[in-house]
C-alpha cells in the first residue's frame, strides 16, 4: 500500500518495515504514518476508515502529521474490548505517549470527531486544539437500530458499501483513490460495524466540553447529509473557544473531496495562533 500514498502526493517518513511505522499500545500494533516536521498534528480517521482518507492533506508547513489507523480499522490490530469512542481515545492517548509526542493538535473526521473530543475532555495535557471535520457532536451521533440490517448488507457486499460510502464523497471525482477507500472500509474489522454505529449512540460528554479552553475549529461540509448544519453548531456552542465554519462544494469529508480548502482552512488557524 505504500504505492498508494507516494502516488497521493505524500512524502513519508521511512521506518524499520519501510514508509509504515507501527507501534505497540495496550498489547496493540497501531498503525501510522507520518510526514514533515514541526508541531505535532494527530489525524483521527471516521468509521469505515483509516490513515488513507489522510493521504492528500499530509503536507502542512510548520507540523509533523500523523495520521494512524484506529484498532479495529485499516492495517491496526483488532480491538479485544466491545467498540467504544473512549476506548478508541484511550488508545489514541496511549499513541501520542509512545511516540513522546506532548500535546498536539488532534483533528478528527466524523467518528473519528467524537474520538479527537474524548482525547481532549479526558486527556487535557495531550490535545492543545482540536479540528473537528463534520464531526459527531459531543452527544453522539445516533443510528436507528432498524438501520443495522443495511449496515451488515455493507459489509458483506462490497457493491452496496460502495454505493453507501460515495454519499460520503459527493464531491470527489477521483474514481482510482475512492475505490481504495472502499478497499480500506473492508478492513475494519467484523464487530465494529455494528459496534461503532452502538458507539456513537452511547457517546455522551455532556456538559465537560466546557472545560476545554483550548481552540476548537469546526469544519463543516455544506452538502454533508450525515452532519447536519444544526449539528455542526452544537458542537461549536459547546466549546468557549470554537469558532464555526461553513465549507461550500463539498460534503462530509472534505479531507478528500477538497484538500486544498481544507489545507487553506488549516492554514487560516494557524495564522490565527489557533
Amino acid at each position: 500500500m505504500k504505492e498508494e500514498y507516494r502516488k497521493w502526493g505524500c512524502s513519508l517518513t521511512r521506518g524499520r518495515d519501510g514508509d509504515f511505522l507501527t507501534t505497540i499500545v495496550q498489547g496493540l500494533r497501531i498503525f501510522y504514518v507520518q510526514a514533515g516536521e514541526g508541531e505535532p498534528l494527530v489525524y483521527i480517521h471516521g468509521n469505515t476508515g483509516s490513515s488513507l482518507w489522510f493521504s492528500k492533506v499530509m503536507e502542512v508547513p510548520g507540523y509533523r502529521c500523523i495520521a494512524l489507523d484506529l484498532p479495529n480499522f485499516g492495517h491496526s490490530d483488532s480491538f479485544p474490548k466491545e467498540a467504544d469512542i473512549h476506548g478508541y481515545a484511550d488508545v489514541v492517548a496511549g499513541f501520542i505517549e509512545s511516540l513522546g509526542l506532548g500535546a498536539v493538535t488532534a483533528v478528527g473526521h466524523s467518528l473519528g470527531g467524537a474520538v479527537a473530543q474524548s482525547l481532549a475532555i479526558r486527556y487535557p495535557g495531550k490535545v492543545k486544539a482540536l479540528v473537528l471535520v463534520d464531526s459527531a457532536s459531543p452527544k453522539g451521533l445516533v443510528t436507528p437500530r432498524d438501520r443495522h440490517p443495511i449496515i451488515e448488507m455493507m459489509r458483506k457486499d462490497r457493491t452496496i458499501l460502495a454505493k453507501a460510502l460515495a454519499a460520503t464523497v459527493p464531491s470527489l471525482k477521483d474514481p482510482e483513490f475512492y475505490e481504495k477507500l472502499v478497499d480500506e472500509a473492508r478492513l475494519m474489522a467484523t464487530p465494529a460495524w455494528i459496534g461503532n454505529a452502538e458507539a456513537l449512540c452511547r457517546f455522551d460528554l455532556g456538559d465537560s466540553p466546557a472545560r476545554f479552553l483550548g481552540p476548537v475549529l469546526v469544519l463543516w461540509g455544506k452538502s454533508d447529509y450525515l452532519v447536519t448544519e444544526a449539528m455542526a453548531l452544537e458542537t461549536a456552542q459547546a466549546y468557549p473557544k470554537a469558532r464555526f465554519e461553513a465549507l461550500d462544494g463539498v460534503g462530509h469529508s472534505v479531507i478528500v473531496e477538497d484538500p486544498a480548502l481544507f489545507l487553506k482552512a488549516l492554514a487560516h488557524k494557524h495564522s490565527r495562533g489557533e
